[in-house]
């Protein structure tokens, strides 16, 4: 399942000035590293020496164990590649892809490191954090780029405690020689870092820089502000973040969480800006757990480890409760019950905020408990990239497709792509979203216009959630804007169903869906054929083999309207 299509070497017309702007960077950076590089440049990244780290920040995300045994034993395993060292420096190693590059040159090897702990662990940080020092002593890029320095920084001051105590005093010096040149470096170049996560990301670690060392509390102050404009630019009123991603918006979390730690720990007031950043974003990552404390999957983001997510939210003090419908950031929440149900009824993000956002308007995910029902496929690990395209089309939503064709689209492959990375282009111009209280429960109804253009037709979906949270049913309208060809034009209705469960079709025609604990539910249509057919989810690190059920038909010059409904049907 990888993208098709030809190579185009200009971006949309739209996107010519930003194009261009990129390609000029690009053009510059020769002469931009032979500048940062020079003696006399070098010589401003001078001045008064930290020590020590005075503070290490907690980092809530998860550490495996098994990757610092396979680090001990010589493999280094990042982004879906491996190499293996037997004798010499891995940063001398042939890099087989770039990301596994960046997550060398990020120091993703420490945290598991630190967390093993032990002799072992310690020499082998050790020599590794020897052998950066001494190929990297100068800028280059991309080691000294504002996105990989500062989360290698980062690393540093959450994980290098167990590193740098006791350590020799030679081998301290010269690493706080380094640290205060990269934290200088990162001053000037923040800026630099693309948009989005990686520039909230370093700016996050120039202002824990500013806490962690104590050697310029001139630079805690721009990192702080630096922070504070990223807020401003990336965080929603709602508390939602610009990408529409409930992963990426728990990571700025996870960074605010740090830098608000570090600024007590050191004895400053928090900002009041970040503060209230804080208490808009906490309630938000509640909006989109399910039962298991895991996140939905909308727009690029996984569901992420729930431990992680519940020491972060422990945290905040506020204990914020998330809101019905989120506005800025485009969701619809029916809760009912031990029912749970999430619909997107959002544009495509702008921008740079759109390199991982998915063609999934009016999808909806849906769980009881602990357990996910309806679930959208997901996204792409690194080491999984060839289903990215696939995974970020309509198809891969639980919602209708026309034509079997995506609403939106992946910027083309080639040299624009390269530059500004696989945003995605087009999409609905226009969703409408509201919701009423019937006999019924709770209803949300939605409807946008991103098949209207290329089919001239507009989606429509209500759904309704009963007060016991034991039946949950929608209605999908599909209507001709303009006339169609005679044929008609053909849809289906997907409904992908979490690999937890089983489904099998009933006499009659319902789909009777399976949980583990022995629960059942029951899907019925009025009207058919429904099918199931084979799916895939990703929701976590690992492909899993899934199902989905599909109502197919087509569109002719009436209005077209599909009643379904999921229903309780025992317990085990």
């Amino acid at each position: 399942m990888s993208e098709n299509g030809p190579k185009r070497l200009l971006p949309p017309l739209a996107l010519l000035p930003e194009f261009l702007k990129v390609l000029l960077l690009r053009g510059l950076r020769p002469f931009r590293v032979l500048w940062r590089r020079s003696w006399f440049y070098r010589r401003l990244l001078a001045g008064k020496m930290p020590d020590r780290v005075i503070f290490y920040p907690y980092d809530a995300l998860p550490r495996r164990l098994e990757d610092a045994d396979a680090l001990l034993r010589g493999r280094f395993r990042f982004g879906g590649d491996s190499v293996e060292v037997i004798e010499g420096s891995i940063f001398d190693k042939p890099a087989p892809s770039r990301l596994w590059l960046l997550s060398l040159l990020e120091f993703d090897w420490l945290p598991p490191l630190a967390a093993a702990g032990g002799d072992a662990a310690r020499k082998l940080a050790t020599n590794l954090m020897s052998q950066w020092v001494r190929r990297y002593s100068k800028y280059t890029e991309p080691a000294w780029s504002p996105d990989v320095m500062g989360r290698r920084l980062i690393r540093i001051f959450a994980h290098g405690r167990f590193v740098l105590s006791n350590s020799d005093m030679l081998w301290r010096s010269k690493l706080f020689v380094s640290l205060r040149e990269q934290c200088r470096q990162l001053a000037r170049n923040v800026d630099e870092a693309p948009e989005g996560l990686p520039r909230f990301e370093a700016s996050s670690a120039l202002a824990l820089s500013g806490l962690c060392l104590d050697d310029s509390t001139k630079r805690l102050s721009a990192g702080l502000t630096r922070l504070e404009a990223q807020l401003a630019r990336q965080i929603l009123p709602d508390g939602g973040h610009m990408s529409r991603s409930p992963e990426t918006l728990l990571h700025c979390y996870r960074h605010v969480v740090m830098v608000m730690d570090a600024l007590s720990a050191v004895g400053y007031q928090v900002p009041q800006t970040i503060l209230s950043a804080h208490d808009r974003m906490a309630p938000m990552i509640r909006f989109f757990r399910h039962g298991d404390g895991a996140l939905a999957l909308f727009n690029g983001g996984k569901e992420c480890d729930p431990r992680t997510i519940a020491g972060l939210l422990a945290r905040d003090e506020v204990r914020g409760q998330p809101f019905v419908f989120a506005p800025h950031s485009a969701y619809q929440r029916l809760v009912a019950g031990r029912t749970l149900a999430l619909m997107d009824v959002g544009v495509t993000p702008a921008g740079a905020f759109a390199c991982e956002s998915h063609a999934g308007c009016l999808a909806f995910e849906f769980s009881a408990a602990a357990q996910r029902i309806v679930v959208n496929c997901g996204s792409a690990s690194p080491g999984q990239l060839r289903w990215n395209g696939a995974l970020r089309g309509t198809a891969a939503h639980s919602t209708v497709t026309i034509a079997d064709t995506s609403m939106a689209s992946i910027l083309s492959r080639g040299f624009a792509r390269d530059l500004l990375g696989p945003r995605l282009m087009g999409g609905p111009a226009r969703v409408e979203t509201s919701r009423q209280e019937t006999q019924a429960g709770w209803r949300i109804d939605g409807r946008h216009d991103g098949y209207v253009h290329a089919f001239g037709i507009e989606h429509a979906r209500a759904l309704t959630l009963a007060p016991a949270g034991n039946l949950l049913t929608g209605t999908d309208t599909l209507t001709p804007k303009e006339k169609l060809r005679r044929e008609g034009i053909p849809f289906a209705v997907r409904f992908h169903i979490h690999p937890d469960l089983r489904c099998s079709i009933a006499q009659g025609g319902d789909v009777l869906l399976k949980m583990p604990t022995g629960e059942g539910w029951r899907f019925h249509a009025n009207v058919g054929p429904v099918g199931i057919e084979e799916s895939i989810y990703l929701g976590g690190d690992a492909v899993r083999r899934s199902e989905q059920i599909v109502i197919s038909g087509a569109v002719r010059e009436q209005p077209v309207s599909l009643a379904w409904a999921f229903e309780q049907v025992g317990h085990g």
